[in-house]
């Protein structure tokens, strides 16, 4: 673990303290979302990420997955210290490589203050960075670039097609309770181009990519524990997102997504169009937790199966977010037939989840 990060990881039990704290902005209807100002930071609100997941493949045809996050987190303390060392920002940074023919997840993590030049998210534009990890969008598109300890990359994500704006106009539901959502849109089928260098192997890789952005006051109920999610980029030209979440005993307290077809407008999935059924379940060796890592998906009229890469793609996040959880490159079945390649994420097995 880097200096940095031992520096932050007593400020993430600071921001515990503080989730119960007044003066977050609330999410309500009424508010349309504005780009590109939308696609940078809103550091008002508690907690907000940048997420891109994809699946490309390398100059041998290998296939991998690739996955950045980048968290942002007000934790409302020392806000009226004029001291530039005040907690009044916080950075945290995930990066995975799923490669089958290693066999587990390589990952990474990041976890700084706001400041110095050092990590920051931009209100003027999409930028967020630590140190030398950065996600920043410009003319042609997205720019990401990891040097982690095991891998690193250099990629490109070019839109192809139009913002999937997520619920209603970009309210995401996430609970039966108004202030339970977010802020929400996708930008599916994102191509991909760059570099991804493993073991001082540096490799050129082509592909597709799904970004989400989000961004809220308040995720979930007291009855939550976390959720399951999935994004896909349908081999059509299609994109579908559909979640759940998930009370103690597995039980879903709520659900819902999107699916547009090629060249369509979206259609919002509501809680009764969207049914996550386990088929699979596996156990990791290092933690003990219990994934479903296969499943059955039902969104609105259409049935997929979604089946990992590989199973071993748990991430241990206790060094930033505090938290174990699954997150993997998926392919999405019909009729036993590929028809689609996307990313599925597992929170709350491990532990409750705390935002």
């Amino acid at each position: 673990m880097r200096r940095r990060d031992l520096f932050a990881v007593p400020l993430l039990l600071i921001a515990d303290r503080a989730l119960g704290a007044d003066g977050y902005p609330d999410v309500v209807a009424g508010r349309a979302l504005q780009f590109p100002r939308d696609h940078a930071s809103h550091p008002e609100y508690r907690t907000e990420w940048w997420y891109i997941t994809g699946r490309v493949r390398d100059a041998d045809g290998s296939e991998l997955g690739i996955q950045v996050t980048f968290f942002r987190n007000r934790p409302r303390v020392a806000e009226d210290n004029p001291s530039r060392f005040a907690p009044r920002e916080l950075v945290f940074a995930h990066a995975a490589i799923a490669d089958p023919r290693h066999g587990r997840l390589r990952h990474d993590e990041r976890a700084a203050r706001s400041g110095f030049g050092l990590a920051g998210a931009a209100t003027d534009r999409a930028r967020v960075w630590i140190d030398d990890w950065s996600l920043e969008l410009g003319d042609g598109g997205y720019a990401v670039r990891i040097r982690a300890r095991e891998f690193g990359f250099d990629l490109r994500f070019a839109p192809t097609q139009p913002v999937l704006v997520q619920g209603d106009e970009g309210l995401s539901r996430k609970g039966p309770e108004p202030r339970q959502a977010s802020w929400y849109y996708s930008q599916p089928q994102l191509a991909v181009g760059g570099t991804v260098e493993v073991g001082g192997r540096r490799t050129t890789v082509t592909g597709r990519a799904w970004l989400d952005h989000e961004w809220s006051s308040e995720l979930m109920g007291e009855r939550a524990v976390g959720w399951d999610w999935t994004g896909i980029n349908l081999d059509d030209g299609g994109a579908l997102m559909a979640f759940r979440m998930r009370d103690q005993s597995g039980a879903p307290l709520w659900a819902g997504g999107a699916r547009r077809a090629a060249g369509d407008k979206a259609t919002a999935l509501t809680p009764a169009d969207v049914r996550f059924e386990p088929r699979r379940r596996w156990r990791s060796p290092r933690t003990g937790v219990e994934y479903p890592t296969s499943w059955t998906l039902v969104a609105g009229t259409q049935e997929y199966g979604l089946e990992p890469l590989f199973d071993d793609q748990e991430l241990d996040a206790r060094a930033s977010t505090g938290t174990i959880y699954w997150e993997g490159a998926v392919r999405a079945l019909q009729a036993g037939r590929v028809v689609g390649h996307g990313y599925l994420e597992l929170t709350g097995y491990w532990r409750p989840l705390k935002l």
